[in-house]
């Protein structure tokens, strides 16, 4: 039983001083990363094919109903396309596009 803890001790303090000297390699580099972050300028991120965004208080708000009711249109609309498709199923009734102003 001694010897089990004696071996349990001395590999619980050499764990701990491998963590310290691990801590103690890491510290700098963890610094110089930070320094090269500090020293970056700040890049906007590229936008191909894309206008700039509108930002969101600038934006015109549309209330939530108005939004619910086109989403609901919109599932109708689909809905009434599958079933157009279900009842006489051809190539064009599968690739016609439906009346909603929602893309798919």
């Amino acid at each position: 039983m001694e010897m089990f803890l004696t071996i349990l001790l001395m590999s619980v303090v050499s764990l701990a001083l491998c963590v310290a000297a691990f801590g103690l390699a890491t510290a700098n580099a963890r610094r110089e990363e930070e320094a090269q972050q500090e020293a970056r300028p700040a890049v906007a991120p590229p936008r191909f094919f894309a206008h700039a965004p509108v930002p969101p208080a600038v934006a015109a708000r549309v209330p939530i109903e108005v939004l619910l009711s086109d989403i609901e249109r919109h599932i109708r609309l689909e809905q009434a396309a599958a079933e157009a498709f279900l009842e006489v199923p051809t190539r064009d009734a599968l690739h016609s596009r439906t009346g909603s102003p929602l893309l798919n």
